[in-house]
């Protein structure tokens, strides 16, 4: 039985990194999962065998990216169609991978599969180099605030494991990037057919000094990329035990979404805006001195305040925005299009209102980053910036200085479907 996420994410000792991957059709993405997992030994016997046995029937040698390729519409026409979450584990990290589709029409499965990782993964293929798509996905990434990219130029074997051709495809993508928001961006020649620098550094290209994919994954530094300092903890629900022995026991159980928070430490709470002390923090394993992003908790405190679902804890002098009247950047993810004036529910950490768009300011081409302030509406996988009016105050931060906070998901009431992704922007830079 493989194990599950959060046998992974409990594992002593161990950093658990999310990373998605990306790129244009038919340039290796799941061979290259699949070959990630093969090579570092994280696949189970009867899931090679499934996969040997599915290739002999398609008349082919062992198609690693079958391990990913989960769905019957996509082993049958050979492409990425869902997003498919994998997880395996080294001795030095654990890892969810999200596998992301290709086409233009899956914009919205590939902002699905960014929006929680450390690092993105784009794969360009070295006889075509950068393509649209290439572009769109880091574009994307960068809109994400994904804090490392990692472009694996995939392929080699099909150009001779050519430097010059590693070279060129490398100075056109840092030109394209320096438009966008990268700060970390590395580059690494693969051959994910053939495995060369993917878990093991390849001697085909001696001329590569870099390590390989995987020891790149292993090494990364992510420690730093959440926010440690802004202390947000959005209420999820309020534990009273039915039991009398503890009948006093009142806890508030949440997802820490930033900062650190410790037993005695002074918070307040929004909206009401009292101050209070941190008595004691709850976790399934028993009390711990501190708890950070993105760990799941149970906060008690001093005194007995009315604290609900969609209430705040933060520090009384270091508060989020709180309003009604928001800017944000979404991404629009329902076949009908974005309706002005249209009327939405709004999630937002653990709090939900209803919201009305009351302006659309631009379109966004994400291939020329053109913005289009004409536009009246957003179609399937459009982005763009609109303006919304909350029926309820948001606890908020601008999405670049916190993902979580900054984040929120708008839901057509009549079919319940989500239509669309958003970032937040600060207020005061909104104009």
């Amino acid at each position: 039985m493989a194990p599950s996420l959060a046998d992974l994410a409990a594992a002593p000792g161990k950093e658990l990194l999310r990373f998605a991957t990306a790129g244009s059709v038919d340039d290796g993405k799941s061979t290259l999962i699949g070959r990630l997992l093969h090579d570092s030994k994280a696949i189970f016997e009867d899931q090679l065998e499934a996969v040997e046995r599915a290739s002999v029937q398609r008349g082919e040698e062992t198609n690693l990216a079958l391990l990913v390729d989960g769905l019957r519409a996509e082993r049958e026409q050979g492409i990425t169609i869902d997003v498919a979450y994998r997880y395996f584990a080294t001795p030095a990290r654990t890892f969810v991978i999200a596998d992301t589709p290709g086409h233009v029409q899956y914009t919205r499965n590939m902002v699905t599969g960014a929006s929680t990782a450390d690092l993105a993964l784009i794969l360009v293929d070295a006889r075509k180099g950068i393509v649209e798509q290439s572009r769109r996905h880091a574009f994307l990434a960068s809109l994400l605030r994904v804090p490392h990219l990692v472009v694996c130029i995939n392929k080699m074997d099909l150009v001779d494991y050519d430097q010059e051709v590693f070279e060129a495809i490398k100075a056109e993508f840092r030109t394209f990037a320096m438009r966008l928001e990268v700060s970390d961006l590395t580059f690494i020649p693969v051959s994910a057919l053939h495995g060369d620098n993917v878990v093991h550094r390849s001697a085909s290209m001696p001329w590569y000094e870099g390590s390989s994919l995987l020891h790149h994954l292993e090494q990364v530094h992510i420690a730093s990329d959440r926010n440690l300092i802004d202390v947000r903890f959005p209420v999820q629900y309020v534990i009273r035990p039915r039991s009398d022995e503890h009948h006093d026991y009142r806890g508030y159980a949440g997802q820490v979404c930033g900062g650190v928070l410790k037993p005695g430490d002074e918070v307040a709470v929004l909206p009401s805006g009292w101050a209070t002390t941190v008595e004691s923090i709850d976790t399934m394993d028993g009390p711990v001195q501190e708890a950070f992003a993105p760990m799941s908790v149970t906060v008690r405190l001093s005194d007995d305040l009315d604290v609900s679902r969609g209430d705040m804890l933060c520090r009384p002098h270091n508060r989020p925005h709180v309003g009604q009247d928001l800017q944000a950047m979404v991404c629009w993810m329902a076949q009908d299009p974005l309706r002005l004036d249209g009327r939405y529910a709004i999630h937002h950490t653990t709090r939900t209102a209803r919201a009305l768009v009351t302006d659309l300011a631009y379109r966004l081409d994400i291939n020329t980053l053109h913005r289009d302030e004409s536009a009246s509406t957003l179609g399937l996988n459009e982005i763009g910036r609109l303006g919304l009016r909350t029926t309820v105050p948001l606890f908020y931060d601008e999405y670049r200085r916190n993902r979580m906070t900054g984040s929120f998901i708008l839901v057509d009431e009549v079919t319940n479907a989500t239509v669309a992704a958003g970032m937040l922007l600060d207020p005061a830079l909104a104009g």
